[in-house]
């Protein structure tokens, strides 16, 4: 006959996120959801609902459904934030290679200077 859909706890969703997670690090994301028999697009809605908060604190068999919209709004604001804190870690670091760049060049214009008056006195 047909075979029951699969169904997972929140707690198995975010064991399953985590370990995804890892092997994307390791560029075994694809192989990870062959080996486990999930598709992509589940990973997409349990990220989603991990981000609006609505895999926390639920007991297994508990429904999860789907974000409110003030859930999907607080999760849409905390990747937007993540994402502005990113790119500022990177513009301060960019910024610190600018001024140690900015340094460097003028102690050798410095040198340089100082190198040119000697010659122009002997």
């Amino acid at each position: 006959g047909p075979t029951r859909r699969r169904s997972f706890t929140p707690g198995q969703k975010l064991k399953y996120l985590s370990e995804y997670e890892v092997a994307c690090e390791t560029g075994e994301g694809g192989a990870y959801l062959r080996r486990q028999g999930l598709y992509s697009s589940l990973i997409s809605e349990w990220r989603k609902q991990r981000d609006a908060g609505l895999l926390e604190g639920k007991s297994p068999g508990e429904a999860v459904g789907r974000p409110s919209a003030a859930q999907a709004e607080n999760a849409r604001l905390r990747a937007q934030l993540r994402k502005a804190e990113t790119e500022l870690s990177m513009t301060r670091t960019a910024l610190e290679i600018m001024g140690k760049a900015h340094a460097l060049l003028e102690q050798i214009s410095e040198s340089a200077d100082t190198e040119t008056r000697r010659e122009k006195r002997s």
